[in-house]
C-alpha cells in the first residue's frame, strides 16, 4: 500500500506495535542486576545474554526476502509482540545461565521477525516523508525503552522476579488488536519473482559499507548506555530504582532525539543530521563520566538524545537506497546492525570486567568518534 500521502493513523498504529513489542526486550537492562545476583553470572556473560537476543538477526536478509512477498509482513507484525513477550516474561523463572540463553534466543527470533518488515511498512505509508515516519516508528521503540525499566522494576518490586510472567498478557491483547486492524497493509516490491536478496545487495551495497562503519562506532556508546547504565548507577548508588530511573531518562531523551532527527532530515538532509548527532554523542558520553551532580544528569540527557537520534535517519536512507526490494534491504541492514551491536556488547562487558565501568565508558566515547570518517564516505 504505497502512497504519497502520510497516513497518520496507520503510522501511529505501527508505532504503537513497536512500543508494545520493544517494551518486553527493554526489561532486560533494568532487571540485569537482579538476574546477575540470582544466577551468579559475570558482566561478560550478561552481555552474552543480549547477544543471544540478537543472534537470530543473522537470518534477517532471508526474513526480508520472505516478507517482500505480499501478505506475509502483516502476520509477522501481528504475531511478534506475543512471541517476544512470552520468553521475556519468563526470564525471572530461569534457574540457570543456560536456561536464560534459550529464552533469549527464542525471543531473538521474534525480534527479527518484527523489526525487518515493520520499517518497510512505515516507509510505504509515509509518502514523501519517510524520515518523519521513521521518527514516529522509532519513537515507539524508544518510548518502550523509556517506560519499560520503570514498569519492569515496579512489577518486580511488587510481585517478585519469579512472578514476573503475567506481564505477557498485554502483548497477547495487542496481537489480537493488530489482527483486526492490519488487514490491508502489505509490502510492495519490484524484485523479480519475489527473489529480492540479490537485488537488495546490489542496490544497498554503496551505502551499506559506510553505514556499517557508523553502526560499529556508535555501537560502543549504544551498548555502554543501553545495557550497562543501570548496572553502573546501581553499583555507585546501591539504588535499583535510581538505576531504572536513569535508564528511563536516557531513553526519554532518545524519544525526543528520534522524533527530531528523522523529521529534520526530510528538510535539511540525512547526512547533515547524522553529522550533528555523531559529533555530539561522544562528547556527551565523555561528559557523563567525568562530571557529577546536575551536570552529569545533563550529560546523560544529551547522550540519550544524540546517540539514539541516528537510527530513523539511517532507516530512511536504507529504504531510499533499497526501494526495489525494501524488506530484504532492511533485513541486510538490520543483520549488520544487530550483529555489530551483539559483538560490541560482549566487548564492552569484557572491558567493564577488566577496567571498571568508568574506563569502559571513556573507551566507548572515544570509539564513537570513529563514526565520522565513515560518514564522509556516505553518498546520499
Amino acid at each position: 500500500m504505497k502512497t504519497e500521502r502520510f497516513q497518520t493513523t496507520n503510522v501511529l498504529l505501527l508505532s504503537f506495535s513497536h512500543f508494545v513489542h520493544d517494551i518486553y526486550t527493554s526489561f532486560v537492562a533494568p532487571l540485569l542486576p537482579l538476574i546477575i545476583d540470582k544466577v551468579g553470572i559475570s558482566l561478560g556473560q550478561a552481555g552474552f545474554l543480549t547477544t543471544m537476543l540478537q543472534l537470530p538477526s543473522l537470518f534477517n536478509p532471508v526474513i526480508g526476502a520472505i516478507a517482500d512477498r505480499k501478505g506475509l509482513a502483516r502476520w509477522l507484525v501481528i504475531l511478534a509482540p506475543t512471541l517476544t513477550a512470552v520468553p521475556m516474561s519468563l526470564m525471572g523463572n530461569a534457574g540457570s545461565f543456560h536456561a536464560l540463553l534459550v529464552l533469549f534466543f527464542v525471543a531473538g527470533i521474534s525480534v527479527a521477525l518484527f523489526h525487518v518488515p515493520a520499517p518497510v511498512l512505515i516507509a510505504q505509508i509515509s509518502g514523501n516523508n519517510r524520515g518523519r515516519g521513521m521518527s514516529f516508528y522509532m519513537a515507539g521503540g524508544e518510548s518502550a525503552r523509556m517506560m519499560g525499566p520503570l514498569i519492569g522494576v515496579g512489577f518486580v518490586s511488587m510481585f517478585g522476579l519469579e512472578n514476573f510472567y503475567p506481564v505477557m498478557l498485554f502483548a497477547v491483547l495487542t496481537s489480537v488488536m493488530l489482527y483486526f486492524r492490519l488487514d490491508t497493509l502489505t509490502i510492495e516490491t519490484n524484485a523479480p519473482n519475489g527473489s529480492s536478496l540479490s537485488s537488495a545487495f546490489t542496490t544497498l551495497g554503496p551505502v551499506l559499507v559506510p553505514l556499517s562503519g557508523i553502526l560499529t562506532a556508535r555501537a560502543f556508546m549504544h551498548s555502554a548506555m543501553g545495557v550497562f547504565l543501570p548496572v553502573f548507577v546501581e553499583q555507585q548508588t546501591g539504588n535499583l530504582w535510581l538505576a531504572g530511573s536513569a535508564l528511563a531518562c536516557y531513553e526519554a531523551m532518545g524519544v525526543a532525539g528520534v522524533l527530531v532527527s528523522g523529521t529534520l532530515s526530510d528538510r535539511i538532509g540525512r547526512k547533515r543530521v547524522l553529522f550533528i548527532a555523531l559529533a555530539a554523542a561522544p562528547f556527551a558520553l565523555f561528559g557523563f563520566v567525568v562530571t557529577t551532580g546536575l551536570l552529569r544528569f545533563a550529560m546523560l540527557l544529551g547522550a540519550g538524545f544524540f546517540i539514539l537520534a541516528t537510527t530513523p535517519v539511517m532507516l530512511a536512507i536504507v529504504q531510499e537506497a533499497g526501494k526495489e526490494s525494501p524488506a530484504a534491504a532492511n533485513g541486510l541492514f538490520m543483520m549488520v546492525s544487530f550483529v555489530v551491536r551483539s559483538v560490541t556488547i560482549i566487548a564492552v562487558g569484557i572491558i567493564g570486567d577488566h577496567t571498571g565501568l568508568d574506563t569502559m565508558y571513556m573507551i566507548s566515547a572515544m570509539a564513537g568518534l570513529g563514526a565520522l570518517p565513515f560518514l564522509l564516505k556516505l553518498k546520499v
